[in-house]
């Protein structure tokens, strides 16, 4: 159903969204619509951010503000948010989510100053902000919860010996924050204590509280979260609930509604607990409760806990529903009653929400960071795109790394995954890796389409996905673009010089060697213009074959025969190529990036494949082959280089320590993740980095000088030879000479 209200309320005059990325712009939206002059704030960061350039007002947070953090940039600064707020006539304030979207103190600081804080009361921020205290207070109100310890204030050494009155496996959770920062998995004793010294460093880090909880660990949990909405008189509904189980890291990455697994009478029940439990603070606004559902059990449910704020995966509910909650949130904040009944809520078709990150899943899922230079977004019937991109933003490695949210409506759930899929091949990101290729990858497991969900899905399908590489159509497509771009910014008068490879004798393939890790590279040779050619493979290479027409070029890959390929633009899509490779036609987009270096940058993108190859420029090819050539045969390299771009947070030698194989040297994060860093032989380390210094991805953060390598096979040195006796006859003379000249020539051969 859509529920809009009957006259077009307009209950505050300007709104100051204190946050950034595609919440802000998702808020901005409504506003816009609403008639509501809107603010924005951002960080130096975020200058040239989407929500910036929406606002009617953006208000600069300086970075030194107080309550500020560096990686925050501000966004954490009560002080700097009010004033903000101030300046430009503000009477109202929405968080969006993370940030201070669940800050009491923030929350109160509003009140104070006369502002209206979007979001609950200071009591319920209070009692639902705290894992532990929420948990047992909605326990008295007939929720069911999770068996664990949950008392505020206990010490390692007390949880450890309580955890053996839980039981393992066993989950270690922040009781503030949320969105899955410092969760472990425990199942044993002995990765106790590691653990919880991991949950504490981590959640005084996001939250500033360390306090810890620790619950028993559900076998096959899905994770089912229940959307309500409440007013300030009273009246509470839930609008059904939303499957959240497709999980990475505690992280959601897909989320729908409604859930595959609930029967219409389990939804009636789950939905009253998540009002009960928002009835017991009092609770205003939109609202989640989360609960954990067994496969094994899928009648039964339990309370994790409640966000009290606007979540992520909110626009799956919005399309089933018709509701647009951050509506209702400006309303309730301005006093309002809920017009709309419990029976009045339908769920009508199905939607499925995919979280779009900045992330190399070919890496591990490691942060990236890079210039969106392409960007295409999916449109069509039943899609919906909330982002954060423009071209041009730089991504960073400051905050969160998700991008966009691709959402899908189907008039059933079989339509909404063929729906999203085909939306997120239509997503277009170059300039940096995300994740779009591994949803893809997802959405087509077999469970995933049946519905089998679990919140271990995720780490169990890793092993079998198997990511695209750099293949031989791309490879050419990189090969031709550069090609052309090479022959059109040629200006030499000599013919033998030029790119077309003009020889008196065979002509001259063009050669690029293609970068595509640290370690792999393809050479790739072209020979002719790019233009529209069709042929079949020919024998030999460039040099040795005619194309099959005068705009047809020769492309050979490595050693293979050379092809016959073309490439061409496509109309209405500046950045896009049509590549015809082995009789086959590809739709390719591709943009090159020079580098400073002398490198090129070949950012290519098809189907949500990202693919960045390196051309590299002559000098690097020959430092390249001289450092290899200089490198004992079978030793690794000696430089450790940092898989990702992030902060440096801990040092864990100094230099000129003596380190073996395996050593930890340090530990670099970069939004949300830590990734610890180890030396790859035994040597002296070289390292200068410090805890809070920034590096770049593949930046050398420390060089391990390796042991002498002892002679596997040492031939002792001869004896050496008694001098000739000059009183010796020269024929014996000579045979001594003989016999040491033999024996050094046999040393050297040996």
């Amino acid at each position: 159903m859509t529920a809009t209200p009957a006259p077009l309320l307009r209950p505050f005059g300007t709104v100051l969204v204190a946050n950034r990325g595609e919440i802000a712009c998702r808020i901005l939206r409504t506003l816009r619509e609403k008639g509501i002059r809107s603010i924005a704030v951002y960080s130096d960061a975020d200058r040239g951010a989407r929500h910036v350039r929406l606002a009617d007002v953006a208000v600069r947070l300086a970075p030194t503000a107080a309550g500020g953090t560096p990686s925050a940039g501000g966004y954490l600064s009560i002080d700097a948010i009010l004033a903000a707020a101030a300046e430009t006539g503000a009477e109202a304030i929405h968080p969006g989510y993370g940030f201070l979207s669940e800050n009491r103190d923030f929350a109160q600081a509003c009140a104070d100053a006369g502002v209206v804080f979007i979001g609950p009361s200071v009591h319920a921020l209070t009692v639902m902000g705290d894992k532990i205290r929420s948990k047992n207070h909605v326990a008295t109100f007939g929720v069911p919860v999770i068996p664990g310890v949950s008392r505020p204030g206990l010490s390692d050494a007390e949880l450890i010996a309580a955890a053996a009155s839980v039981g393992y496996p066993l989950l270690i959770k922040p009781s503030a924050g949320g969105g899955g920062k410092g969760m472990q998995v425990v199942t044993a004793e002995a990765e106790l204590p590691e653990a919880l010294s991991t949950a504490r460093r981590v959640a005084l880090a996001a939250f500033g509280d360390d306090t810890l909880l620790l619950e028993r660990l559900v076998s096959e949990p899905r994770h089912i979260e229940v959307q309500i909405l409440a007013d300030n008189h009273g009246h509470v509904i839930h609008l059904g609930e939303r499957e959240c189980s497709l999980q990475r890291r505690h992280q959601k990455v897909i989320e729908e509604a409604p859930s595959p697994l609930l029967t219409p009478e389990v939804r009636a029940r789950i939905g009253e607990a998540a009002c009960a439990a928002a009835r017991s603070v009092d609770y205003s606004g939109a609202g989640t409760v989360e609960f954990l559902v067994s496969n094994s059990a899928p009648d039964e449910f339990f309370f994790m806990e409640m966000n009290t704020r606007l979540q992520v995966e909110h626009p799956v509910t919005e399309l089933v529903t018709g509701i647009d909650l951050v509506d209702w949130q400006l309303r309730v904040a301005a006093g309002e009653h809920l017009t709309v009944n419990q029976a009045d809520v339908t769920l009508t078709g199905h939607a499925i929400e995919a979280r779009v990150y900045a992330e190399n899943p070919g890496r591990g899922f490691l942060p990236s960071e890079g210039t969106v230079r392409v960007l295409r977004e999916p449109t069509g019937p039943g899609i919906r795109v909330d982002s954060s991109l423009v071209p041009g933003l730089v991504i960073g490695s400051q905050y969160d790394p998700m991008l966009a949210k691709v959402i899908a409506w189907g008039a059933d759930r079989a339509e909404a995954l063929r729906r999203l899929d085909r939306a997120l091949a239509d997503t277009v990101v170059l300039g940096l890796q995300t994740n779009v290729e591994y949803l893809r990858l997802l959405l087509a497991d077999p469970d995933v389409q049946a519905g089998r969900l679990d919140t271990g899905l995720i780490e169990r399908s890793l092993p079998g996905l198997g990511f695209r590489t750099a293949d031989e159509p791309l490879l050419a497509a990189a090969a031709l673009v550069l090609h052309a771009r090479k022959r059109g910014e040629d200006t030499v008068t000599a013919p033998w010089a030029a790119a077309d490879g003009w020889r008196l004798g065979p002509h001259r393939a063009s050669r690029y060697s293609l970068a595509l890790s640290a370690t792999d590279t393809a050479e790739v040779s072209v020979l002719g213009a790019p233009g529209a050619a069709s042929a079949g493979p020919t024998s030999g290479g460039p040099e040795s074959a005619s194309p099959a027409s005068a705009s047809a070029a020769l492309v050979s890959i490595g050693d293979e025969p050379a092809v016959s390929a073309s490439l061409v633009p496509v109309a209405g899509r500046p950045h896009a190529v049509s590549v015809e490779y082995r009789g086959l036609t590809h739709v390719i987009d591709v943009i090159v990036v020079p580098q400073p270096s002398g490198d090129d940058v070949v950012h290519l993108g098809v189907g949500g494949v990202t693919i960045d190859i390196v051309n590299r420029c002559r000098a690097r090819q020959l430092a390249e082959e001289l450092e290899q050539r200089t490198r004992p045969a079978g030793q690794v390299s000696p430089d450790v280089r940092s898989p990702m771009p992030g902060t440096v947070v801990a040092v864990h030698v100094a230099a000129g320590d003596h380190v073996v194989a395996g050593t930890l040297l340090l530990t670099v994060e970069a939004m949300k993740m830590e990734h610890k860093l180890t030396a790859t032989t035994a040597g002296i380390v070289r390292i200068g980095l410090l805890a809070g210094d920034l590096v770049a991805l593949d930046q050398i953060v420390a060089t391990i000088d390796p042991d002498p390598t002892p002679d596997p096979d040492p031939t002792p040195d001869p004896a050496p030879d008694p001098m000739p006796d000059p009183t010796a006859p020269e024929s014996a003379r000579s045979t001594a000479s003989t016999a040491r000249t033999a024996r050094t020539v046999k040393g050297d051969i040996e």
